[in-house]
């Protein structure tokens, strides 16, 4: 039998013992799920101050008088502009319908590539990015918020990463862009030009429940419903009044922006989210809902697509790339290592840009 003078002691030593239990058990409920880092608020504050101006100076787009409209651009990196060369033999003699706008990560200096570069627009106002975060996203913002400022003629806007490459020659995609040849033809003056913006919008793919509840299981609400959220490519080719919406958008990105729970880090990608998600919701029909960079997911590894390789490099492998089951053939591709340079520089003038 228990001695009544020892139970204080034994039940003390039982309440001890049950501690890490309780606390195992009521710690979820009681301490927040440790997330990822959130955008700091002063780049908040900055980005808004920059999509403003925007704002301000494209409320209603009209093509200036004796202008063509341009396709400016965008590239986001974090490393070297390795295929410079190539853009350069892409973008030559076509100095009037482009512009070329660059988004660097100020903790992975860029050096400024030569050639056609050297007239690109750098934003001064580059934030770090890092994958499974929104930084990607106010990124990509930034570089069309740079765009819209900066040439009133800026119709089209191609966001691209250093891995990518073009597929055909400049004039092949400005004409695939605009659907008529700017060389034969006259563009419509001092009105609104209505396109398409081509960005990969799908719903229903494996795996979309996880990416919705990345956040937290009701974080997207009410705003996003699950039955609104869309998942697509992280390259896009957007209209001009789509990129005006983008950098306009308030609403949805108070949700966006919020960090992914570390738990969930394999299921957080905002940048395949966010853009879809918001032009699915505004103006499904003026998107075609797929997109022009072709990008290989077949062997994909910790969320990066196939890299290709130097000894991959060949004339079928470009026109295989090109194949698109839309009407349209695909414009760009990634992902591509630093070595494939020497023989797409090769093969450029008499397969990539001869079509």
């Amino acid at each position: 039998m228990l001695s009544t003078t020892g139970s204080p002691f034994v039940l003390s030593f039982v309440l001890l013992l049950s501690l890490p239990v309780v606390f195992f058990i009521l710690a979820p409920h009681i301490l927040p799920p440790k997330t990822l880092p959130a955008i700091p608020t002063s780049d908040e504050l900055d980005d808004l101050n920059l999509f403003r101006r925007a704002t301000l100076s494209s409320s209603d787009f009209s093509l200036p008088p004796k202008n063509r409209p341009k396709i400016a651009f965008l590239f986001l990196t974090n490393s070297p502009l390795t295929f410079s060369p190539l853009w350069d033999r892409f973008f030559a003699g076509h100095d009037n319908l482009f512009n070329l706008y660059v988004h660097t990560d100020p903790t992975k200096p860029v050096p400024p590539p030569g050639g056609v570069f050297t007239a690109a627009r750098f934003l001064a106002r580059n934030k770090r990015t890092a994958r499974a975060s929104a930084t990607l996203i106010s990124a990509a913002r930034r570089l069309l918020a740079a765009a819209l400022i900066d040439d009133p003629s800026n119709a089209y806007f191609a966001l691209l990463s250093q891995h990518c490459i073009p597929l055909h020659s400049f004039r092949f995609v400005y004409h695939s862009l605009f659907a008529s040849d700017p060389y034969n033809s006259s563009f419509p003056r001092n009105r609104r030009l209505r396109y398409k913006s081509f960005i990969e919008i799908l719903d229903g793919e494996p795996g979309l429940h996880d990416r919705y509840i990345a956040r937290g299981d009701d974080a997207m609400m009410p705003e996003v419903p699950f039955s609104s959220f869309r998942v697509g490519s992280q390259f896009f080719v957007l209209t001009r009044r789509h990129a005006l919406l983008v950098v306009r958008e308030r609403r949805l990105w108070k949700k966006f922006r919020m960090p992914c729970l570390k738990s969930k880090e394999d299921s957080c990608y905002p940048e395949e989210h966010y853009f879809p998600t918001l032009l699915s919701m505004q103006d499904p029909n003026g998107c075609t809902h797929y997109t022009l960079t072709r990008v290989n997911w077949t062997d994909s590894i910790g969320g990066h697509p196939h890299t290709y390789g130097s000894d991959e490099i060949s004339a079928d492998l470009v026109r295989r790339l090109r194949v698109s089951n839309s009407t349209y053939s695909y414009l760009f591709a990634r992902k591509f290592s630093q070595e494939t340079l020497e023989p797409l520089m090769t093969i450029a003038d008499t397969v990539i840009f001869r079509d």
